[in-house]
């Protein structure tokens, strides 16, 4: 078997859980980085910190795949084919050409056309779904039933995404059809029980990587975590430049949601231990 890229790391748990985390990447490959209006830019809309604040899931036997690479190279929770996951709302593309408030990520005549994208997509979508694929496989075949829980935040205000302030809990399973219900009104449960405002399948259902590899009929249960960044990250109000995007992190600062993400990852673990199932 071969060594898998550089930029695809995978961090193996025993345990019936498997995070992934495929939109906190900043690394752009160096052939590219001319290409973009600025390397700030290309990494802006990264879900910043989230390995940071995800630190304790391998001490629970998670298993963690992750990408270096930046979202703005390719994104790797998009449909492959380019269709849109959420139609007639704005979206950023399978290789995005702006930002998430529209600006030009590259300069004149240098975003990606058919050809790139195409090898993009076999360079780097391809093999992180791979890993996702045979993670499954292996732990699947340890047991009877598994959480595949897809890690993501983003800034709390994006007029062209969403109106208003976000909830600090999204929580995604393709209108229940990625993950059994049982496992979807625990998670709904502990979002309440935080006193955060949150919802399920609301803006956020579930990207490509919820909706393609959940099968809850086949013991794969998967959901969307989408976080408001303002909950670990002391985020500042509205628009955001290089000079205070992103703020450091802060480990006391967010402990409190850490310890509330520990609380559903250990939930998670609890459904696929038991063999309640929702009617």
């Amino acid at each position: 078997m071969s060594a898998p890229p550089e930029w695809l790391h995978v961090r193996r748990g025993e345990g019936p859980l498997l995070l992934s985390i495929p939109h906190a990447g900043i690394q752009i490959p160096s052939e590219h980085v001319a290409d973009f209006v600025s390397p700030w830019r290309a990494r802006k809309d990264a879900d910043w910190f989230l390995a940071e604040l995800y630190g304790f899931a391998g001490a629970m036997g998670a298993t963690i795949v992750t990408t270096a690479l930046s979202r703005s190279i390719i994104d790797v929770n998009r449909d492959p084919s380019g269709a849109s996951l959420y139609p007639g709302r704005a979206s950023t593309e399978l290789c995005p050409t702006t930002t998430f408030d529209c600006e030009p990520l590259y300069h004149p005549g240098a975003a990606p056309d058919a050809a790139a994208i195409a090898d993009r997509r076999q360079r780097y979508f391809a093999p992180y779904h791979a890993a996702l694929e045979g993670e499954i496989a292996r732990l699947r075949a340890r047991h009877e039933r598994i959480v595949l829980y897809d890690c993501h935040s983003i800034r709390s205000e994006i007029p062209r995404l969403f109106a208003g302030l976000l909830p600090v809990f999204n929580l995604g399973t393709s209108d229940g059809a990625a993950c059994d219900r049982g496992l979807r009104s625990r998670l709904g449960a502990l979002m309440a029980a935080s006193g955060r405002a949150h919802v399920t399948d609301g803006r956020f259902k579930g990207g490509w990587i919820t909706r393609h590899h959940g099968a809850p009929g086949a013991g794969v249960h998967a959901v969307q975590m989408e976080l408001a960044i303002r909950a670990y990250l002391r985020e500042p109000c509205g628009a955001v430049s290089e000079a205070d995007w992103p703020p450091p992190y802060d480990a006391d600062f967010a402990a409190p949601l850490v310890a509330e993400l520990r609380g559903m990852l250990a939930a998670c673990i609890r459904f696929c231990e038991t063999e309640e199932s929702a009617p």
